[in-house]
């Protein structure tokens, strides 16, 4: 278990923080350009409204469960 606490404090919070941060900028940008190609796919375009809609609101949201993780690494361990 000790080594599990040192590994966790082996960078200072402010570091994880920024690495965490270009991280997320990276994976939002990424994510950004696969949900509008998506959106532009032709099956899509062609469905109904109510797909369309359900869609647009899933892929708006599911960007931030693989967050979760990063989120909780930049945090570090709170003893």
């Amino acid at each position: 278990m000790s080594k599990r606490t040192s590994k966790s404090t082996s960078l200072p919070r402010r570091t994880r923080k920024l690495i965490g941060a270009f991280a997320m900028l990276a994976f939002v940008i990424t994510y950004a350009l696969l949900a509008m190609a998506v959106a532009q796919a032709r099956p899509l375009q062609e469905a109904s409204k109510l797909v369309q809609g359900l869609s647009y609101a899933i892929m708006g949201i599911a960007w931030i469960i693989p967050m979760f993780p990063l989120i909780r690494w930049m945090e570090g361990r709170r003893e």
